[in-house]
């Protein structure tokens, strides 16, 4: 039905910078929003942006000016252009995506972001 695939993690020096991909696929349309939330080891799941379609964005207090997300219509992909990392960032990175035909969302396989101090 749906599939979502993150690439872009990787390892990083604090206040480098690293951008995520997220591309959809299958049936999508209309998406309702798509967003990054990220794990750290035990710890839960939180958000980290999220864009509606119709182009709100909303971030973590924790991200604001550091981190942007962003899309590209045409290749059915979010980004999350990640700035200024610091070793608080380091966490694996879910894509989550929500569409109106679906009464679930949906989640990629995630990606790892380590930042070393």
């Amino acid at each position: 039905q749906v599939q979502l695939v993150e690439s872009g993690g990787g390892l990083v020096q604090a206040g480098g910078s690293l951008r995520l991909s997220c591309v959809a696929s299958g049936r999508i349309f209309p998406i309702n929003a798509m967003g990054w939330y990220r794990q750290a080891p035990g710890k839960q799941r939180e958000l980290v942006a999220q864009i509606m379609w119709i182009g709100n964005t909303n971030y973590a207090d924790s991200v604001k000016g550091r981190f942007t997300i962003s899309r590209d219509n045409a290749k059915n992909t979010v980004y999350l252009q990640m700035n200024s990392l610091k070793p608080e960032d380091t966490a694996v990175y879910y894509c989550k995506g929500t569409f109106t035909v679906y009464s679930r969302d949906y989640w990629g396989q995630g990606t790892q972001v380590t930042v070393s101090s």
